[in-house]
């Protein structure tokens, strides 16, 4: 649901009044797309867990330490690969080159619409 025209302003000054009071804690809150989790990363995290869970159960129905010691250190490496972030190579900043990929889909339809409307008032 869209906000209305008052909301909308409402929300405007309110971020103008947080980044006049506190710069530094405004920059930390906008979102930066090269400081986000990665789906991709969070999928094969979890599908790497899942394996690790059937390596435990395994190890433990086999009664054999040593591999449910196994499934649970895959189960910990499934977990730190879901919430590491992805590393960029270059400078995060600097525009997408003509022939990368660009982003597409559903979240960002939804951000090109928020800015035409940001834009238009």
């Amino acid at each position: 649901m869209p906000l209305s025209e008052h909301e909308q302003r409402l929300l405007d000054q309110l971020e103008q009044q947080l980044h006049a009071e506190d710069p530094k804690f405004a920059n930390a809150l906008a979102s930066d797309p090269a400081h986000s989790l990665s789906t991709r990363h969070i999928v094969i995290g979890v599908l790497v867990l899942i394996v690790g869970i059937m390596v435990l159960l395994g190890g433990v129905a086999l009664s054999q330490i040593v591999v449910g010691i196994l499934g649970f250190l895959i189960m910990g490496a499934g977990v730190y690969f879901a919430v590491s972030r992805p590393k960029f190579s270059g400078d995060p900043t600097a525009p997408a080159k003509s022939g990368s990929k660009q982003k597409s889909g559903f979240m960002s339809n939804l951000e090109e619409r928020w800015e035409e409307r940001r834009r238009e008032q």
